[in-house]
């Protein structure tokens, strides 16, 4: 099968990828960059495939959305790519040595993990940002898109690759599975010994059939349902704008909100205004019994709004008592993504900032920002809500694994 061939050559790649010098690998990575705005029409005209057929299918705006390409969104891409290249690799570093009693020295070595398979639905943009960071933390990468993205897909991972072979990446190196069928990820996850690390990125569905059945280690990812809590103290105007952004700007993306949880004594006040502004953008409210009785023209929700990844201008609202019990819904029904708090209070910030056991914590901020560019590490495999040694924005650092080195000089243990 496929999959089973290209882990085969994937395998053989990144040993030598594993100890390929770090101008190789930033070499390979502005040709790449360069790559995709040359071959801008090719990948456009390809995606413009897929979006077509997204909508033919009745796909929803938000979903579409993720799916499109635009010059922008390439120049981004490329961008990123740039942005791996200014950062330090970590390949080889010896993070700390010590020297024991009996003389020897042993020191703790960043390495690759080796072969790392990327199952991925929709966002074609996540081919380059997976190329890109795994050929420079030194591993082979095996992408497996969606069926919805299949064409982007292609132009985008034969750009890349075409590339990087050029300034003396390895073939195999970068490899995408061109059979979307589900056979095709069930052998994949199968692969022992031929791909070391699985990330799924997608929703729920996709996530869970991964964790469940695959039997490579994985790191979950991506499923979003965050939380803004907006508490007695908080700037109104600014959590407006906040909440604004955090859900429309891109509805469909994992770190878009789901819930708004307003504080009891400023609701009669700040639900109103909420409402309307959220409204008149085409955002559907779903509200608990107070937020309907307030805003008389709101859903009412129901018990699974709360733990809903709308992906969607579709917004979960509920009044709560206070801090406490702000902190106390998001533990119930968070996926551990990313949650915000919007307050003028410190002690309820600091409050919240430790009580709350997400990914990224925010105080007076969208949660949109839990990215992997925008905290300043080129781009992202995927945000993990996992709590091992990859969580939140997956960069460089997150794609490595350690070994020990230990220097001697004949000594023999007795």
């Amino acid at each position: 099968m496929e999959v089973e061939i290209k882990a085969e050559k994937a395998k053989i790649a990144s040993r030598r990828l594993s100890i390929l010098d770090e101008n190789i690998k930033n070499s390979a990575l502005k040709n790449m960059a360069d790559a995709l705005i040359k071959n801008k029409a090719t990948i456009l005209k390809a995606n413009e495939i897929d979006v077509e057929n997204a909508k033919a299918r009745n796909i929803s705006n938000a979903l579409i959305d993720r799916l499109r390409l635009d010059d922008k969104r390439i120049e981004g891409m490329a961008k990123g790519l740039l942005e791996i290249v200014m950062l330090p690799d970590p390949i080889g570093n010896i993070e700390k040595m010590w020297k024991r009693p009996n003389g020897l020295r042993i020191g703790k070595m960043r390495c690759p993990i080796g072969v790392i398979g990327i199952i991925y639905e929709s966002r074609p943009n996540v081919t380059a940002d997976a190329a890109g960071l795994c050929l420079k933390s030194g591993n082979a990468v095996i992408l497996r898109g969606g069926s919805d993205a299949i064409n982007s897909n292609k132009a985008i991972a034969i750009t890349l690759s075409k590339a990087a072979c050029e300034k003396g990446i390895p073939e195999g190196s970068i490899q995408l599975i061109e059979d979307t069928g589900r056979e095709e990820v069930n052998q994949m996850m199968k692969l022992n010994g031929k791909i070391d690390l699985l990330i799924p990125r997608g929703g729920a569905g996709l996530i869970q059939n991964v964790i469940k059945n695959s039997t490579i280690p994985v790191i979950e990812t991506g499923v979003g349902n965050c939380h803004v809590y907006v508490d007695l103290s908080a700037n109104q105007n600014m959590a407006l704008d906040i909440i604004v952004n955090a859900k429309t700007q891109r509805p469909g993306v994992c770190n878009a909100i789901e819930s708004v949880l307003v504080h009891k004594d400023i609701a009669k006040s700040f639900l109103p205004i909420m409402v309307k502004k959220l409204s008149d953008l085409k955002v559907e409210i779903r509200g608990c019994d107070v937020t309907t009785k307030i805003c008389p023209d709101v859903k009412e929700a129901g018990e699974e709004d709360w733990g809903t990844e709308y992906l969607d201008l579709v917004l979960a609202v509920k009044v709560v008592n206070d801090i406490e019990d702000a902190i106390n819904h998001i533990a119930k029904y968070s996926t551990g993504h990313s949650e915000s708090i919007i307050t003028e209070n410190y002690d309820n910030a600091m409050k919240f900032l430790k009580s709350v056991d997400s990914a990224a914590v925010y105080v007076n901020a969208s949660t949109r920002f839990t990215d992997g560019s925008e905290f300043g590490f080129g781009a992202e495999i995927g945000i993990s809500t996992q709590k091992i040694h990859a969580r939140g924005p997956m960069g460089l650092e997150e794609l490595t694994s350690y070994k020990y080195v230990i220097l001697g000089n004949g000594q023999i243990r007795k």
